[in-house]
């Protein structure tokens, strides 16, 4: 999916709040600036300079921007910290950089802040190329950490395998209970498998299949995040003792009408909701910056990762788990078809 960075907050924050494509980005660019307090930092007439636009416009766009900026790294500098600056100016014998000894105050960016007014000029063709170069690198680290494709990047977590395997054994006990309590032929596991997920992140299961690109030997749920997984778990519990309840007590299989009743009942309890925004949040804003998926149908809940999110799935922590994951592939593999 093409992202226009110029308009769009959530994709600028997702690149500046992943650590390790940060520090690839830092490689490839080798934009030298003034080391201090152990990070690359630049003053105005530095950041005009490179992007070839005059000072007042990195002035108006600090202006305008200015709660952004803040936070990835903006700020001014006063007394101790500003004299410890301007001391390392003079040990690194920066050039061509005109700041007074008396100066009350001065504001730096360091590289986060740097790479976000780039990502906010339109009026320079540096800023562009740059952009331009942000996105490759960011695709390219994530592609290098997940093989090529990020169908499976949920699997790097840790929390995964757990909730795989518990899932496995919920969702045999739901598809068990709509044989032996609902009427209905065959359809009716496509059915509530459907209304589960449209209740849960407003998608059927060809719709996400689809949003995905899934081929159709593809399992859907070997794609769902740990949090996605329990939550469909906790409803295929749930749902299945109260199908059979309900059968016992009729003496007899459910409509479908008396299935689809208990079923809505169900969803509307309140101590779903905020499991269900929590969810939505996550696999919505995960796709986003990690597979670079849109759910329209969950537009509304999507925000930008932070840096304990990258480092879960892209970390070294992952590097490992995939790495086990692959290992034990066949006895995964024998543990699920047991179950």
């Amino acid at each position: 999916m093409a992202k226009d960075l110029t308009n769009s907050d959530i994709d600028r924050q997702n690149i500046l709040n992943n650590t390790i494509a940060l520090r690839e980005i830092q490689k490839t660019a080798d934009i030298r600036g003034i080391v201090f307090e152990g990070k690359i930092t630049f003053i105005k007439d530095m950041i005009a300079e490179f992007y070839e636009v005059d000072i007042r416009t990195i002035e108006r766009y600090s202006t305008k921007f200015s709660d952004e900026l803040k936070n990835n790294g903006y700020e001014v500098l006063k007394g101790k910290r500003l004299k410890e600056f301007l001391k390392a100016i003079d040990e690194q014998k920066v050039p061509d950089i005109n700041v007074g000894k008396s100066t009350p105050q001065l504001a730096v960016y360091d590289f986060r802040a740097f790479l976000n007014i780039g990502m906010l000029l339109v009026e320079s063709e540096n800023a562009r190329v740059l952009r331009q170069m942000i996105l490759d690198v960011v695709i390219d680290t994530i592609n290098q950490k997940t093989g090529g494709s990020t169908k499976y990047i949920n699997q790097r977590d840790r929390d995964f395998l757990g909730a795989f395997l518990q899932g496995e054994n919920y969702r045999k006990e739901f598809t068990d209970a709509l044989r032996d309590y609902v009427e209905m032929g065959n359809f009716k596991y496509a059915r509530y498998t459907d209304m589960i997920y449209q209740s849960i992140f407003k998608e059927k299961a060809k719709e996400y299949r689809e949003i995905l690109k899934l081929k159709s030997k593809d399992a859907i749920r070997d794609t769902f995040y740990s949090e996605i997984l329990d939550l469909v778990a906790s409803y295929e519990c749930g749902l299945a003792e109260l199908l059979e309840k309900k059968a016992t007590e009729l003496k007899r299989k459910l409509t479908n009408w008396e299935a689809d009743e208990i079923f809505h009942e169900f969803e509307k309890l309140p101590h779903w909701k905020p499991l269900i925004s929590s969810s939505r949040n996550k696999m919505a804003s995960r796709d986003l910056a990690l597979r670079d998926v849109f759910h329209k149908q969950l537009e509304a809940y999507i925000k930008p990762l932070d840096s304990k999110e990258y480092d879960r799935f892209l970390g070294t922590e992952g590097d490992e788990i995939e790495k086990l994951m692959k290992d034990n592939a066949e006895v995964l593999r024998r543990l699920k078809e047991r179950g």
